[in-house]
């Protein structure tokens, strides 16, 4: 007998593959590179500074092998920001998520990493994480990516000691959560009438998989709602139909 799975990624799903995202550490002790199918891993030299898989800093972080630097966007300074900007500057969308890394051509122009070629041939590459340094310590302030809450939270429970001001960001995110979880509750009344269109650009992995099956429900109350009303429709265009066959009987007669 088959199991019927949830569409989409779970919570759990979505915290496993978060663990991919690069995130910057400086090693207390050298360590060589380290070959993997995603390739080899750069040599550790304190207290030289370097990116690693996040599984990979957490796992060095335990054995007191190295530091976790905590990407800009989770300092106080930018989660206070974007706080701002969700309440007050814009109330109703969430904050754009974080822009496309640029890099520079042997002339010295700065371009994004999303062409590649040049000339007529330039064609568009679609970046995601984790081939976007979105949690590094080149990562922007002030912009969310798209892992940033399971990522937060990660951190803070196996790297809080490495977080200026740790308290303080938890209580940030905390209300960063409850805002934007409200936002995605009150996003679905666009969808009434079955005529509007969920605006879900900003919106990150982990709230996707949490408010999943409530978005999903309110679409398929909509689509039931829709169709009671065109069966409705149906029935009162049949009955007007027999109305007017039986009066023009009654005429020739």
């Amino acid at each position: 007998m088959a199991l019927s799975l949830p569409s989409g990624l779970v919570p759990t799903e979505v915290a496993f593959l978060c663990e991919m995202e690069m995130i910057t550490i400086v090693p207390r002790q050298r360590l060589e590179s380290i070959p993997m199918l995603s390739g080899k891993t750069p040599a550790l030299r304190p207290p030289r500074r370097a990116d690693l898989p996040l599984w990979l800093a957490l796992l060095l972080k335990k054995q007191r092998r190295a530091n976790i630097v905590p990407p800009p966007w989770l300092l106080p300074a930018s989660l206070q920001e974007i706080v701002h900007t969700e309440t007050n500057i814009d109330p109703e969308a969430f904050s754009p998520p974080p822009p496309a890394p640029m890099r520079s051509d042997g002339r010295g122009v700065a371009r994004p990493y999303a062409t590649a070629g040049s000339g007529n041939g330039e064609r568009e590459l679609i970046l995601a994480p984790p081939f976007l340094p979105s949690c590094t310590q080149d990562a922007p302030s002030g912009y969310l990516p798209y892992h940033w809450l399971e990522i937060a939270e990660t951190l803070l429970a196996h790297a809080a000691d490495d977080i200026p001001n740790a308290p303080e960001v938890r209580a940030l995110l905390r209300d960063l959560q409850e805002v934007r979880a409200a936002k995605m509750r009150a996003s679905t009344r666009h969808l009434e009438g079955g005529g509007g269109v969920l605006n879900i650009r900003g919106v990150g992995a982990m709230e996707l998989a949490e408010s999943r099956g409530f978005v999903l429900g309110v679409v398929d109350g909509v689509r039931k709602l829709g169709a009671s009303v065109e069966a409705g429709r149906r029935e009162e265009e049949l009955e007007r139909g027999a109305d007017g066959d039986g009066s023009d009987d009654d005429m020739e007669l």
